[in-house]
């Protein structure tokens, strides 16, 4: 197994992991307007899924769709916490497909909010692992003000815990 392949099971296992406490948290306090940019816990999650969606499209080629990092739609937090299963078990499967050669290709894209860009797709990969560890860190904080403990989602306990055959996505 290559460090994608290890690095996309991990954000699958970290986001599993944290999505079923966030599961616990009051409707209210999902959706409470917080002074953060994107306005609420929920709202958070649902910027670091749309991302995800984005790089998906970008290393598909496709159009995503959006026009911005904050869109203004929302979903519930089950619907949510469903794609962001889907969408991380697809990152699974495609570092899995990827043959080594490929995470040195370059892949070109414009930015949501203006400019080209170009990144290898290693380097895709690897920026959507580091953006869902940094955004489930900003929504632990939230949820220590509500005096709830998130789970430790660190890579030294996934590769412990999280990769063993039956805990694997």
């Amino acid at each position: 197994m290559n460090s994608m392949q290890t690095l996309t099971r991990y954000k699958a296992w970290a986001d599993d992991r944290f999505l079923s406490i966030v599961a616990t948290v009051p409707e209210e306090a999902l959706t409470a307007p917080r002074p953060i940019v994107f306005g609420s816990l929920v709202r958070t999650l649902h910027h670091s899924y749309a991302m995800d969606h984005v790089w998906r499209c970008h290393l598909l080629g496709t159009p995503h769709g959006l026009t911005s990092r904050n869109p203004e739609f929302c979903p519930g937090l089950e619907e949510l916490a469903a794609a962001q299963r889907e969408i991380d078990r697809w990152y699974v499967d495609y570092a899995q497909s990827l043959p080594e050669p490929a995470l040195q290709e370059t892949v070109t894209f414009e930015f949501i909010g203006g400019g080209r860009g170009a990144m290898s797709r290693g380097d895709i990969l690897l920026h959507v692992v580091n953006h869902g560890t940094y955004h489930r860190g900003h929504a632990a904080d939230m949820l220590y003000t509500l005096g709830i403990f998130p789970p430790t989602t660190d890579l030294p306990v996934f590769l412990r815990e999280g990769s063993t055959p039956q805990a694997r996505p």
